[in-house]
């Protein structure tokens, strides 16, 4: 005869997931524009063109423009989720969220989305831009872990009372 445990159910690895792909293409990207703005102005020669004068200090705007575009186009790979038994963190490109498990009705990724998404209690909808289709396999696995963990903190809510009146 069998008896039930009471032992609590093992908790379920966090989940941690960041956009790979888009990492690899934004730094690869920045890298080429601020290589470009440099090699731009570093051969920008102290000259006029009868209209316009070009000077030293028209080579360091260059180049500190370059710096900062470089570094804008990285940070679009910036965006992370942190998810675990008891809510997510999403870091999107401007925009932070921390969201219990209770707010989340759904972990969504449907199959001709760029990336997943969490359907909230509220009716909103939430973008998760760590998780995308580029990454596959890695995508997958963070998708999976967070229903799983959505999962396990919905079965540990209490149930609803009753309704009074049947609808």
């Amino acid at each position: 005869m069998g008896t039930v445990s009471d032992a609590p159910a093992p908790a379920l690895a966090p989940v941690s997931a960041v956009p790979r792909a888009m990492r690899i293409a934004c730094a690869l990207v920045g890298a080429v524009v601020f290589a470009g703005m440099l090699y731009a102005a570093l051969s920008l020669k102290s000259s006029s063109t009868g209209v316009v004068a070009f000077d030293t200090a028209d080579q360091f705007a260059i180049g500190g423009l370059g710096v900062l575009l470089g570094l804008g186009i990285a940070a679009l790979g910036r965006s992370r989720v942190d998810a675990d038994g008891d809510g997510v963190r999403i870091r999107n490109l401007v925009v932070h969220h921390q969201l219990p498990w209770g707010a989340v009705r759904a972990v969504r990724f449907d199959r001709k989305s760029s990336w997943a998404s969490l359907l909230l209690t509220n009716g909103d909808e939430v973008s998760v831009l760590a998780v995308q289709s580029f990454d596959k396999d890695r995508a997958v696995r963070a998708v999976e872990g967070m229903r799983a963990l959505h999962a396990a903190a919905r079965a540990r809510e209490p149930k609803p009372p009753p309704l009074l009146y049947p609808e």
